[in-house]
């Protein structure tokens, strides 16, 4: 690169979030020169692989902890991959049908289930109902044991047969960078093996240094880092009223499909975390998947060396911090949750305590049908709100308002990465004065129902 070449975007990170913004930012706008700099030799290693998430398209229909509002939102930035995915033609290759459901197992469950269902029909038509007769149909693992006999406990479900359910978020970031440097019109350059170490604004201009010692100038610095995205919000004086508190999820295995699709439990509103599911995986040939667990790790990266320097910079200790872990430790039901994840990581043991968890969704599991899934899972780090200790959920954005923008996306994050593109474009544009085509956009990405 010229030394003296300024590009007008630089985005720092290749997962899924940065691919999709470096996507719509050529095709949908005049942006001319863009740069993406990932740490590693290609794009979505860390939590976009499919390995490290749970390859699910959240569109909010079965997921039990979004309220109506929060579904509508998901539900728009969904069937943006969708449409994406379908105008492509990737269905069966990056995009996948299975059926999905929700299911609720005793009297109070089934009744929120039944309850949620009559709530979200208006929003998602194609919600279907499922006593334990259609349930056997469709899903016979969960109501019939190993020795054939039904559920004693009543079980009902909600969800679809006809939908697309999954994605392989991996292939789709590499999708983003194909086809958006097939626009030869514009300057689209990729650095791989770039870590960032600093990025500084002089005279106007981000100069985003590396660990190598190269230096690259932009108008306009996205950062889509994953965990690291605070990390250097607070090494540019950025976020400081914020902590990071990173969160593993791993995962158990069968060595073949048990599941026909995915299966979600209602989640208990005091855990502020998922809870557990068993879906077919699309790296295992369909093979069955269980988790995620969820246990805090002191490193803000999953299977690669270091970073506990960084967790600790990150956490940014102090006793609002130390407030928040309070109010969540001192809840025995939440304390309990916690360090039964801690076990379940333990050889062994921690394979007979998952398995209990699991037969809930799969009654006739045994132990010998699951293996703990050896470099699956990820790292996600939840934000920790220090002015109103608290821990939030989702994602988080720091926008200074001066050309750079740090977003933190745990889950839904891979779903919501071009509706999240599409906010940063915007932001984009209206900071260098540029154009984004929005009828192009909603053309090709926004169902009409969703353009709102």
């Amino acid at each position: 690169m010229n030394e003296n070449d300024t590009y007008e975007v630089i985005i720092v990170g290749g997962g899924v979030s940065g691919a999709a913004l470096f996507y719509e930012l050529s095709y949908y706008t005049d942006v001319s020169k863009i740069a993406l700099l990932e740490k590693y030799a290609e794009v979505a290693t860390l939590n976009s692989n499919a390995r490290a998430n749970s390859q699910t398209i959240h569109c909010g229909d079965i997921e039990t902890n979004y309220t109506l509002e929060k579904a509508k939102k998901v539900k728009r930035t969904a069937k943006m991959v969708e449409k994406y995915c379908l105008q492509y033609g990737y269905q069966d290759s990056v995009m996948f049908k299975h059926q999905k459901m929700a299911i609720g197992i005793g009297y109070s469950e089934c009744r929120f289930i039944k309850n949620r269902y009559k709530e979200f029909k208006s929003l998602y038509p194609y919600l279907e109902l499922y006593d334990k007769a259609k349930l056997e149909e469709i899903e016979p693992k969960l109501v019939i044991d190993e020795h054939g006999n039904g559920r004693n406990e009543e079980i009902v479900g909600m969800g679809a047969q006809d939908e697309y359910t999954t994605v392989n978020f991996k292939l789709l970031s590499d999708t983003f960078i194909e086809n958006a440097k097939k626009n030869t019109e514009i300057q689209t350059d990729i650095f791989y093996n770039s870590q960032v170490d600093d990025i500084k604004k002089i005279d106007d201009v981000f100069h985003v240094t590396t660990t190598d010692g190269k230096v690259y100038k932009s108008k306009m610095v996205v950062v889509d880092a994953g965990a690291h995205s605070l990390f250097l919000a607070h090494k540019m004086g950025h976020g400081l009223n914020y902590g990071q508190l990173p969160m593993a999820g791993s995962f158990y295995k069968t060595d073949r499909a048990i599941l026909k699709g995915k299966v979600y439990m209602v989640q208990n509103p005091k855990l502020p975390f998922a809870a557990l599911h068993g879906d077919p995986d699309v790296t295992l040939d369909g093979a069955t998947r269980f988790g995620p667990t969820a246990l805090v790790i002191p490193k803000l990266e999953r299977f690669k060396p270091g970073t506990y320097i960084d967790f600790f910079k990150t956490l940014k200790l102090d006793t609002n911090v130390v407030k928040i872990f309070y109010d969540l430790f001192k809840d025995g039901e939440i304390r309990s949750y916690i360090l039964r994840n801690y076990l379940f990581e333990i050889p062994y043991f921690g394979k007979r305590a998952f398995l209990r968890d699991a037969q809930k969704i799969i009654p006739s599991l045994k132990v010998s049908d699951i293996q703990y899934a050896k470099n699956f899972g990820g790292v996600r780090g939840q934000i920790l709100d220090k002015e109103n200790q608290k821990l939030m959920l989702g994602e988080a954005t720091i926008n200074t308002g001066d050309g750079i923008i740090f977003n933190m996306t745990p889950s839904p994050g891979a779903t919501s990465c071009l509706g999240n593109a599409q906010r940063d474009v915007e932001l984009i544009c209206e900071f260098l004065g540029k154009k984004f085509d929005e009828d192009a956009f909603n053309k090709d990405l926004v169902e009409e129902n969703n353009n709102e």
